[in-house]
C-alpha cells in the first residue's frame, strides 16, 4: 500500500515556488518498523496528526574495516489524511518506507529556561512494506539482506569555517553546519513562508581532511550520510541529545571541474528550431535569475565544539 502526494498536488506545489527559490535540498528516506501502537491527535483547526516511532537496525564499517552494528531511532510526524490511515492501518511491528524532509524544533525550558531543540522527519511520502498476508521469517542466509535504509541528503551553504579535530583514539572528525531553506504558501493566509533547518554534519578521517582543506563558510555544498541521535548526561545530570548527520558523500557546488573542461561547449552550435519552439523576450537570462536568489543569514546557535565525542 502506498500513500503519497498526487501528481496534481506536487505539480501546485512546484508551480507555487518561484524557480529561483529552489536552491537548497533537504529530504530523508527511511525504512524502519513501528515500535509502538499510534496515537492519532486532532489540532485545533481539526487537523489530524501523529507521531511515528521508527527503529532502523544498521551496520557499517569504520576507517579500521570493522563492522558495527546498531539500532537508531526516528521520530516521524504524519499529518493530514495521512495521519489518518497509519492510525487505521500502522500496527506495532510494522515495517514502513517513509520519504520527508528533516526538521528541529526549538524551544525554552519552563523550569530552567535553557533553550531546547528536537530533530525529527516530517513525513511527505509514506510506503507500507508488509505483504497482506503478515511478514515473512527470512531465510538462514538472508543476514546481509537484512539492513534498512537511512539516507538523508541536503544541498545547502556551511555556516562556519571548518574546524578539524582529533578524539583520544587519534581519529580525524570534523562537524559543520549546513543551512537548508523552504517556502511554502499558507492555506489559509495565503501568504509565503520560509523555514531555515540547520543541519549538523559529521565527517571522519580523511573526507574530514579534504573537507578541512576545501570549505570556507558559504560555500554550497551537497551531504548524503545517515541521521544519528546521540544522548548523553550533562555534568548536572540533565540529559541531552543532537542529531546530526554521519556524511560518507560530500560535493562541492558551484565549483569548476577541471576534469570536464573540455566536454563544456562555450560556443553556441546552429540548430533548426522547432515550429512551436518561439523565444519569449521577457525571459530573464540565466545570469540576472541568479542574481535574484535572496541571501540567507546562515547563523545557528549551535557551536560543534560543544558537543560531546
Amino acid at each position: 500500500m502506498v500513500y503519497d502526494r498526487s501528481h496534481k498536488q506536487a505539480e501546485a506545489s512546484f508551480n507555487s515556488i518561484p524557480h529561483s527559490e529552489m536552491f537548497s535540498l533537504n529530504r530523508i528516506d527511511i525504512i524502519g518498523y513501528q515500535t509502538q501502537p499510534l496515537l492519532v491527535r486532532q489540532t485545533p483547526s481539526g487537523t489530524s496528526v501523529t507521531d511515528l516511532n521508527l527503529v532502523i537496525p544498521y551496520s557499517f564499517k569504520n576507517d579500521k574495516g570493522e563492522t558495527l552494528s546498531g539500532r537508531s531511532f526516528q521520530t516521524v510526524t504524519l499529518w493530514g489524511s495521512m495521519a489518518d490511515i497509519a492510525g487505521q492501518y500502522v500496527k506495532p511491528g510494522a515495517q514502513l518506507f517513509i520519504s520527508g524532509r528533516l526538521q528541529t524544533d526549538s524551544w525554552e525550558d519552563t523550569q530552567s529556561a535553557e533553550k531546547r531543540s528536537k530533530t525529527k522527519v516530517v513525513a511527505l511520502d509514506m510506503i507500507f512494506l508488509d505483504p497482506k498476508d503478515g511478514q515473512r521469517e527470512p531465510a538462514s542466509e538472508a543476514a546481509p539482506l537484512l539492513h534498512c535504509l537511512n539516507r538523508a541528503q541536503v544541498i545547502g551553504n556551511v555556516t562556519k569555517d571548518p574546524e578539524m579535530r582529533t578524539t583520544t583514539g587519534g581519529q580525524n572528525v570534523l562537524t559543520i553546519g549546513v543551512a537548508t531553506n523552504e517556502k511554502w504558501r499558507d492555506k489559509a493566509t495565503k501568504e509565503t513562508k520560509e523555514r531555515v533547518e540547520f543541519h549538523s554534519v559529521v565527517i571522519w578521517g580523511e573526507l574530514a581532511k579534504a573537507i578541512s582543506a576545501s570549505v570556507k563558510k558559504g560555500q554550497r555544498i551537497y551531504v548524503a550520510g545517515r541521521v544519528q541521535t546521540r544522548t548523553w548526561e550533562t555534568q548536572a545530570g540533565q540529559k541531552r541529545a543532537t542529531t546530526e548527520i554521519i556524511a560518507d558523500s560530500v560535493s562541492l557546488l558551484g565549483t569548476k571541474n577541471r576534469e570536464i573542461a573540455a566536454s563544456i561547449q562555450t560556443e553556441a552550435v546552429a540548430q533548426k528550431a522547432a515550429p512551436d519552439a518561439a523565444v519569449d523576450p521577457t525571459e530573464p537570462p540565466a545570469a540576472a535569475i541568479a542574481a535574484s536568489i535572496p541571501e540567507i543569514n546562515y547563523e545557528s546557535e549551535i557551536k560543534p565544539e560543544d558537543l560531546p565525542f
